[in-house]
């Protein structure tokens, strides 16, 4: 499940100036381009996510089926498989790593579907949170996420940052390659914890159902073991750049205006937050399909909270698979 294909950006030039030479995109496909390249998918990993961390809601049967889609699923810049601060080399490299927006994301990823496989048009753009971040730059259809990153969200993330750096061994970003700061990695998963999921989760200990057997079980088996497990703390640093600097209006020809951008869309669009998310509240998004001519608030219902759209509630899982596949039969699409 983690072997990828790597698509070469060449000399990549980001939103604000910095040039990583060599850039490389790493992606995945599911299924067959047909022959006119009209059942594309391209669905964007999420913060810290790989590839293979979205093929819960690729299959056969599901709104997202290889069968009949060619489901493209590039990796983020930082994310550690395309160019991030732990595979790029001096002066780049690690804590030197450039900013990298959304914007940048979608340019990336658009040069990979345009250039490598020669798609014109996209039947469909989704993913969850960051994802969905980067669909709304592309302008489709996003689950738990936000088009512009909230006062409360950056908040939530300065906590994460402040976590992970204060651990004297991050060493402003030049740790040694052995020798990571797992005391700001762990310190950092706590803090998520809080975040990741509602307190009604925590209340009703619906932990319990995915096999850990108490809170700290949960917050060390779960939430330590998930930023312990290969994620480099530069690339996750990196990302959470592009998250807390996330707005559709900072897109050239907007000035700023994420209202203008959003008017902007043109594409059938179907925006789905969980009911209980503390990072992106339907509220939020309730606001953000105001602004899209002819979009659709749908909110996924319970109390799994932001990661409703993880893939590790099945009830969750089925919603978000209906309302896609509801999407793709309404005509539209992104030119």
């Amino acid at each position: 499940m983690s072997d990828h294909l790597t698509f070469q950006l060449g000399d990549f030039t980001t939103q604000h100036g910095a040039t990583l030479r060599g850039a490389h995109l790493a992606y995945t496909t599911y299924g067959e381009l047909n022959a006119d390249k009209s059942n594309v998918i391209v669905y964007p990993t999420w913060y810290s996510g790989r590839h293979w961390d979205n093929e819960w809601l690729i299959g056969p049967g599901m709104a997202l089926d290889p069968a009949e889609y060619f489901i493209i699923v590039p990796n983020m810049l930082g994310n550690g498989l395309s160019t991030s601060p732990s595979n790029t080399p001096p002066p780049y490299d690690r804590a030197r790593f450039p900013h990298i927006t959304v914007y940048d994301q979608i340019e990336a990823q658009y040069k990979l579907v345009t250039e490598e496989f020669g798609v014109e048009k996209i039947a469909l753009v989704t993913g969850w949170s960051m994802g969905a971040g980067q669909t709304f730059q592309w302008a489709v259809s996003p689950f738990c996420g936000s088009p512009r990153t909230s006062a409360h969200n950056k908040v939530f993330l300065e906590g994460v940052k402040a976590a992970l750096t204060a651990d004297a061994v991050f060493n402003g970003g030049w740790y040694e390659a052995d020798k990571w700061p797992t005391t700001g990695l762990r310190a950092l998963a706590r803090v998520y914890a809080g975040w990741g999921f509602s307190q009604a989760f925590y209340w009703e200990k619906e932990y319990e159902k995915l096999g850990y057997t108490s809170l700290e079980d949960f917050l060390i088996g779960f939430w330590e073991g998930f930023f312990l497990d290969g994620r480099d703390p530069n690339n996750l640093l990196t990302m959470l750049w592009t998250w807390q600097n996330g707005d559709v209006g900072l897109t050239p020809g907007f000035g700023g205006d994420t209202e203008a951008a959003l008017g902007s869309i043109k594409a059938t669009t179907l925006d789905m937050p969980a009911e209980k998310d503390l990072y992106f509240p339907p509220e939020d998004e309730a606001w953000a399909v105001s602004h899209i001519p002819g979009a659709e608030l749908r909110v996924i219902p319970g109390i799994w909270g932001h990661f409703a759209g993880g893939g590790s509630s099945p009830k969750d899982t089925e919603f978000i698979d209906t309302g896609i596949r509801e999407l793709l039969a309404k005509p539209g699409g992104l030119a």
